[in-house]
């Protein structure tokens, strides 16, 4: 770790130029406290830094929570073993996958499921109950409930270091999460104007905790992390069917683990009570089970919390990319991309260039930077990816 200022402590080791000047244009918020924690994998961002830990005092900052509210990974530990699995049809499994979970930007069911159907139930009480009216920021919601999305978003099917098979996916709270995120960045920035409050950033505007601009925000945010959570939780469940299928025999869930990376939650940190956003991060309490994929072709890892106090009780939430996708598809090949796939059972396209390993920082890099948040419990080596263009 690295203390870069009072207000700025940082784990990342390969960090360019514009992200700390991001992270420190931010850090000198004057409601910041105690400070800004910097995670191993932070890159650029929209406003805040990805990768960047907040905690704030009386206010929040829509764009340091991001635009895909509740985004997150999930884990289920299955029965299965490699041998089994390699014995499969893995190309028919990763098409069945790809049949039964709707993929990529603005993709949705036809219909509600008879598996999502409770969850929709669910979210519809909690929405009522709360004051949220989901539907005004995206009418077709339930409809999306159980799809993945596109960009770093994935299922897969993978192995842990002891040849057991795990389900593994990461995808967000979709159109409907975009939507409330982009209408109170924009609330936050019309305050901010209207009170001539100066910022170095629009993208930093903020809401003050007690207006009715903060509850609302903060009604709509909580309703949006609860939509991510079940709708990583509908996939799993679908990914398990079609997992059956293959193997011929139900599975067993051994372990399921479900944690966001992109949220808000009111904790107590250094004697006060905070808000702190975790942009691209994950929360890392002493014990506490969480999630850190790699890149396409990359291994991930299954984690327990340390506890680290001056992180806030944080870890990263993946590799962090160096390359934006635009230079990544400058930079890179279909070629390079098939050869950072081999062996594994993908479905081979020039669509995600922009994905490949090398676009993103080491993960092995990532984890050691990371030695002091968390301890890593298993290794995850891909044998099936899922990804929407």
């Amino acid at each position: 770790m690295e203390t870069i200022s009072a207000r700025l402590l940082n784990w990342a080791s390969v960090l360019d130029e514009k992200t700390l000047d991001q992270a420190q244009t931010t850090a000198t918020l004057p409601f910041i406290f105690p400070h800004l924690a910097l995670m191993p994998d932070a890159h650029l961002g929209k406003g805040a830094t990805v990768g960047s830990v907040i905690p704030t005092l009386g206010a929040i900052i829509p764009a340091a929570v991001g635009v895909d509210i509740g985004c997150g990974m999930i884990a289920v530990r299955t029965q299965f073993t490699r041998a089994e699995l390699e014995g499969a049809d893995l190309r028919g499994l990763r098409q069945q996958i790809e049949r039964a979970v709707p993929l990529s930007a603005g993709a949705r069911n036809r219909k509600v499921v008879k598996t999502a159907q409770p969850r929709v139930a669910e979210l519809e009480t909690l929405a009522s109950d709360t004051g949220v009216n989901p539907d005004t920021f995206a009418p077709q919601w339930r409809l999306q409930l159980g799809s993945l999305g596109s960009g770093n978003h994935f299922i897969e099917v993978s192995v842990d270091e002891l040849d057991r098979v795990w389900m593994f996916l990461h995808s967000g709270s979709r159109g409907v999460g975009n939507r409330i995120a982009t209408h109170h960045i924009a609330v936050a920035q019309r305050l901010a104007k209207q009170w001539w409050i100066e910022l170095p950033d629009p993208d930093l505007a903020y809401l003050v905790e007690g207006t009715d601009e903060f509850g609302a925000y903060i009604r709509d945010l909580r309703w949006a992390q609860h939509f991510a959570l079940l709708n990583r939780e509908e996939m799993m469940d679908r990914v398990a069917r079609q997992l059956s299928e293959t193997m011929g025999r139900v599975v067993v869930e051994a372990e399921r683990i479900n944690c966001h990376h992109n949220f808000t939650e009111h904790e107590r940190h250094f004697g006060k009570q905070v808000w702190v956003s975790r942009k691209g991060a994950i929360q890392a309490d002493v014990g506490r089970p969480g999630l850190i994929p790699g890149s396409m072709g990359t291994a991930s890892y299954v984690v327990e919390g340390l506890g680290n106090p001056l992180s806030l009780n944080s870890s990263p939430h993946g590799a962090g990319r160096e390359y934006s996708r635009t230079a990544a598809r400058r930079t890179f090949t279909h070629e390079q991309l098939r050869a950072a796939m081999v062996g594994i059972e993908y479905r081979d396209t020039d669509a995600f260039i922009d994905e490949i390993p090398q676009a993103y920082k080491s993960i092995d890099q990532v984890m050691a930077d990371a030695s002091d948040l968390v301890r890593v419990r298993h290794t995850l080596r891909q044998l099936v990816n899922v990804k929407g263009d």
